[in-house]
């Protein structure tokens, strides 16, 4: 990638997505118009937030750094509480800018933090993993997780514009850069098969972070999420569509297992054995072929990602999918595919077909 590529986003008020490589110069002139700027940041990265400290203070902010727990563990109410009591002790007004950096645990908790303080002030994302780039820090969906489930806290909050610096996935464990092609992977079955076809030819080159072509695919999955995201914001599905839910694709199936597993499975890699899930499901009911479903599989494979989970979880994991945000009162829901780059929801599959599809993808 030689230039950045700039993706606008239309929801309630338009921001950029830049991809490209060495963007934090890019920072400053997002922050105009604050004095103040908070970085939340993981420990992993204090040496990444030193630096853009350093860059906004030349450029004459007063900036100060919000260290929060890893992954899952920082979204909590526990750390937002933890995050709002430094804002309050810092002045922070609401012409300032808080700035996520991190993975997609990192953004979606600062998204938060910035959509609750003062009742909103300016987010800015700076996403350092695929997962995040591609998913949670695009597109003003912000939330922590509870006891009850993953994200059932949390608001809409778009940000005033995201650098996915490419640069920062070659220092990216090798494991975390599998689990982020959860996502892209999504993309190519609910909207751009090209992205399927990229991934079968050029495994290798998609998953190199050094070439050209992981980042094409970012980019190209940040552009299906804009438009997404820019016909239905809020994920209502008006005039009968199915919108922005079309996005939870293996997320109903995959939040249980973060749930069972009390969130040490990866995200990318929960959503991998979701969307086997549903293609199962979906072919039982009829609507995938088995060729489909098999490519569902040898994809997600090839790239190293699981397609089966443990055959004893049954009973933990239908309470907990009956905690999604799709679901309506004891009425489940579920993203299928009613053939390839066909998403719909399904309400209410018989219970028999769950439990087989759950036999299905049983290790």
């Amino acid at each position: 990638m030689n230039a950045p590529v700039t993706i606008d986003v239309f929801a309630e008020h338009e921001y950029p997505v830049i991809i490209g490589r060495g963007l934090l110069g890019e920072l400053p002139a997002l922050c105009t118009g604050a004095q103040k700027v908070a970085v939340l940041h993981s420990a992993t990265l204090s040496a990444s937030a030193d630096a853009i400290r350093e860059d906004l203070e030349d450029n004459g902010f007063e900036c100060f750094l919000i260290e929060v727990p890893a992954g899952e563990d920082a979204k909590t109410a526990a750390v937002a509480d933890f995050a709002w009591q430094a804002l309050g002790a810092s002045g922070f007004t609401r012409s300032d800018v808080v700035v996520g950096l991190g993975g997609g645990a990192t953004t979606d908790l600062a998204g938060f933090v910035a959509a609750t303080w003062l009742r909103g002030v300016t987010v800015i994302q700076i996403p350092t993993t695929l997962l995040a780039m591609v998913d949670a820090a695009v597109g003003g969906k912000t939330g922590i997780n509870t006891d009850a489930g993953k994200n059932l806290v949390g608001s809409f909050h778009s940000p005033r514009g995201v650098l996915c610096d490419v640069n920062a996935l070659e220092t990216l464990p090798r494991n975390d850069l599998i689990a982020g092609f959860g996502e892209i992977v999504k993309i190519g079955f609910t909207h751009d098969a090209s992205v399927l076809t990229d991934i079968e030819d050029r495994p290798e080159a998609c998953v190199d972070p050094s070439g050209d072509v992981l980042a094409d695919l970012i980019r190209r999955a940040v552009q299906v999420k804009a438009e997404v995201v820019g016909s239905d914001f809020k994920e209502t599905g008006a005039g009968g569509v199915i919108g922005r839910a079309a996005l939870n694709y293996g997320h109903t199936f995959g939040h249980a297992i973060e749930r069972v597993e009390d969130y040490r499975w990866r995200h990318g890699a929960a959503i991998s054995v979701g969307m086997v899930f549903v293609a199962e499901l979906a072919r039982l009911g009829g609507r995938l072929d088995d060729s489909d479903v098999d490519r569902h599989r040898a994809i997600l494979e090839s790239l190293g990602l699981p397609t089966s989970y443990a055959a004893d979880r049954w009973e933990r994991l239908l309470p907990a999918m009956q905690l999604d945000k799709k679901a309506r009162g004891s009425l489940l829901r579920f993203v299928v595919l009613n053939g390839m780059q066909n998403p719909v929801l399904w309400e209410g599959p018989d219970p028999a077909l769950l439990h087989a599809a759950y036999s299905a993808v049983s290790a």
